[in-house]
């Protein structure tokens, strides 16, 4: 029988190790060495299972900076899809389980946010058993997480009140210059939740991810302003020397004969250093033996820095080959809203602004060498465009071709809307004998709202109704069905046009050299009237609550602008029509009307069952 004695010992021994599990703090792990211990990726990543640093080096001293007793804000200018998401998640799990102190993660928008919250967050706590057993899901709700001693609030740039209501010592901001201007009478949402954080002002971290937009928004001004700005650099395979990856580095073919695929597939990086060629093969080993080294330094060598910022580009991405960043390129270098997309979000640079200094001569000399009213070998399809005055409406027709070149076919101002109906049905008539209709119309709604609904139910197979948008919108237009059934008419479609996109869109054609692809057109002895009018306004830069807008305005004050808004109307109806995607049929027979009365009620159908996807 166990002796009285013996038994005491063996409760002490087991009470002794209970409080050692239980009252002994865990080891102190980096946040790159809390990843590798318990993050898992579920099956929507492209590495799924246990999180592996090897995969995106260049992440693990991004992540372990947030170790750094002196570091209270680090800042990640990054281009897309390199990982900057999944770092802010690893950082997020590595507080929970190591500071017990109340967290804020603030996106764009309350969509994203709750997106975010369901298939980000709540994957990180159901795939970590540690994360898991502190949750309590009872008290949680889908913006705000219940941890045992913390609560993670996920916010959204568009709600202030919430933004400051809270004190935290961790805050996240994922993709900052997309935060919206909340009211004129707020401090912009960064503000407001970094106001947050002065409870905490040695210990607080502060995380911003983002893809740079314009030199002068928030991110880039952050990265300008940091104590200390870090670059990657990589031993060049063949030289041996440590190389930064750079765009230009990048050479291919410049055979024109080639189609963008296959010079694309001829892309090599060029070391800067040696000039030796660099293959993808290469990219994982150059990654693996990489580090942070200090571009710029804005305090003195003997500080310690608090704010950090780290700033890479696709290059180093593992998910893409040296032909995948060129053949982005090559797709896009000719249209400046794609070319802006790849500067932004594969080079992780910021677009600079420049305004195109258009006037009446330059667009007067743009003359395609064709008569008024005489339609192009090359076209395609005729849009046109109406803007609608309480006693006139002004008109433009303009045909379109590959590469979304275009040609003025004829323009005016008529009283009447019989008389806009005529314009509209005329038939056109190529040098070959090719005859050609108005494919869409797009009419402005903003005057005589009634009367645009009437005439374009009756002329639904070619007019559409239009309105400018006086908000921001996600995409470059929407549609709603307006209710036309107590004036015995059937309903129509209202689109709701982003004005500001098409009119950048039509400047960018505008400057276009005669001669290029995409250039943009008047017919020959086009009248200077119509020249004033369609470079009557310009684009600015306008500060509004925090945030800087891109707007267009009038140059001066009065100045007819009727010409142009009736050829970003026309813009806009090509673009409905997928002209950017058509290709010219050299085998169809010339003499063949291009009526596009099916293939619009078509489109429609298609339109209305993928609502989403405009």
């Amino acid at each position: 029988m166990m002796s009285r004695k013996m038994m005491m010992r063996k409760t002490q021994r087991l009470i002794a190790e209970i409080c050692r599990q239980t009252l002994i703090p865990p080891p102190e792990l980096t946040v790159s060495q809390w990843a590798e211990r318990y993050r898992v990726l579920d099956n929507s990543s492209a590495f799924p299972g246990r999180w592996n640093n090897a995969v995106t080096p260049y992440l693990t001293g991004i992540m372990d900076e947030m170790c750094n007793p002196y570091t209270q804000k680090l800042i990640f200018v990054k281009p897309t899809q390199v990982g900057g998401t999944e770092a802010l998640i690893n950082i997020l799990g590595w507080s929970i389980m190591s500071d017990s102190a109340a967290a804020m993660i603030v996106y764009p928008t309350d969509d994203l946010g709750n997106t975010a919250s369901e298939t980000r967050l709540q994957v990180l706590i159901d795939k970590c058993p540690e994360l898991k057993a502190l949750y309590i899901p009872r008290k949680s709700r889908r913006l705000e997480k219940r941890f045992k001693g913390m609560t993670l609030y996920i916010r959204s740039a568009n709600s202030p009140s919430k933004l400051a209501s809270v004190a935290v010592k961790r805050l996240f901001f994922d993709e900052s210059d997309k935060f919206p201007s909340v009211s004129k009478k707020e401090a912009s949402p960064i503000k407001l939740a970094e106001e947050r954080t002065k409870t905490y002002p040695f210990t607080k971290k502060i995380y911003d991810n983002c893809t740079p937009t314009y030199t002068n928004a928030h991110i880039w001004q952050e990265k300008e302003s940091a104590d200390v700005e870090r670059h990657f650099f990589v031993p060049c395979p063949n030289c041996g020397k440590e190389i930064e990856l750079r765009w230009p580095q990048i050479k291919f073919s410049q055979d024109k004969k080639l189609t963008n695929g296959e010079r694309a597939e001829t892309a090599l990086y060029y070391c800067q250093e040696c000039d030796g060629a660099i293959e993808d093969i290469a990219k994982p080993m150059m990654l693996k033996k990489g580090r942070w080294k200090e571009a710029a330094r804005r305090i003195g060598g003997n500080q310690h820095p608090k704010k950090v910022a780290f700033w890479m580009n696709t290059l180093y991405s593992p998910f893409v080959t040296w032909a995948d960043i060129a053949k982005e390129f090559l797709d896009s270098h000719r249209d400046l809203e794609l070319l802006q997309n790849f500067v932004n979000s594969w080079l992780a640079e910021p677009w600079n602004f420049t305004t195109v200094k258009l006037n009446r001569d330059k667009v007067l000399d743009k003359t395609g060498k064709y008569a008024e009213g005489v339609v192009p070998a090359e076209t395609i399809l005729i849009t046109g465009g109406v803007d609608v005055q309480q006693d006139r409406f002004y008109y433009t027709i303009r045909a379109w071709g590959e590469d979304l070149t275009s040609w003025n076919l004829r323009h005016g101002c008529v009283e009447t809307w019989t008389e806009i109906e005529n314009v509209m049905n005329q038939v056109y008539y190529s040098d070959g004998g090719g005859q050609y209709f108005v494919n869409l119309c797009a009419v402005d709604s903003g005057f005589n709202t009634d009367e645009v609904y009437d005439f374009c139910t009756q002329n639904s197979e070619w007019a559409i109704p239009i309105k400018g948008s006086s908000t921001d919108i996600k995409q470059k237009y929407a549609f709603t069905a307006i209710d036309r059934d107590n004036r015995g008419r059937p309903g129509i479609i209202l689109y709701t046009v982003d004005g500001g996109y098409y009119k950048t869109f039509t400047v960018n054609r505008m400057a276009k050299n005669s001669g290029e692809a995409g250039c943009w057109y008047v017919y020959e002895g086009c009248d200077a009237d119509y020249g004033d009018q369609v470079t009557s306004e310009e684009k600015v830069l306008e500060k509004r609550g925090g945030r800087t807008f891109e707007i267009w305005r009038t140059k001066t004050e009065h100045t007819p602008n009727h010409y142009w808004d009736a050829e970003v109307y026309a813009a806009f109806a090509a673009d409905k029509l997928g002209i950017r995607y058509m290709r010219r049929n050299e085998a169809a027979p010339k003499k063949l009307p291009l009526i596009n009365n099916a293939a619009q009620t078509s489109e429609e159908s298609w339109i209305s069952h993928n609502e989403k996807w405009v």
